[in-house]
């Protein structure tokens, strides 16, 4: 019989104890009738203020910066236009450079 993964921790370990659904590796518990959401690709970005973060959208710098291997220096209230959401460590594509969203806010 197949059992559920866990939402929690996404572990296969699962199984059924009479009344729910029982993760033994983090201990969750669930009875099986909650709605899944389904956007597991969607990437959740926020700015500095906590602001959600969407493709498209505009950003400004909040602090000077220095681009790593260069003399050049990002300066505080630059803007960026048409931004695009990436995974990884540095999560925002402005176009020649890629900026985490710790350092922006949305226009």
């Amino acid at each position: 019989m197949d059992f559920p993964i866990c939402p929690s921790c996404k572990g296969e370990n699962t199984y059924h104890d009479s009344v729910q659904f029982v993760c033994p590796d983090c201990s969750y518990e669930w009875t099986g009738n909650e709605v899944e959401e389904a956007d597991d690709d969607q990437l959740i970005v926020k700015d500095s203020n906590g602001n959600l973060l969407a493709d498209g959208d505009d950003v400004i710098l909040i602090k000077d910066l220095k681009l790593k291997g260069s003399s050049e220096v990002l300066k505080k209230g630059a803007k960026f236009k048409g931004i695009r959401l990436a995974h990884g460590d540095h999560n925002v594509d402005c176009g020649k450079i890629m900026l985490k969203s710790e350092f922006l806010k949305k226009a």
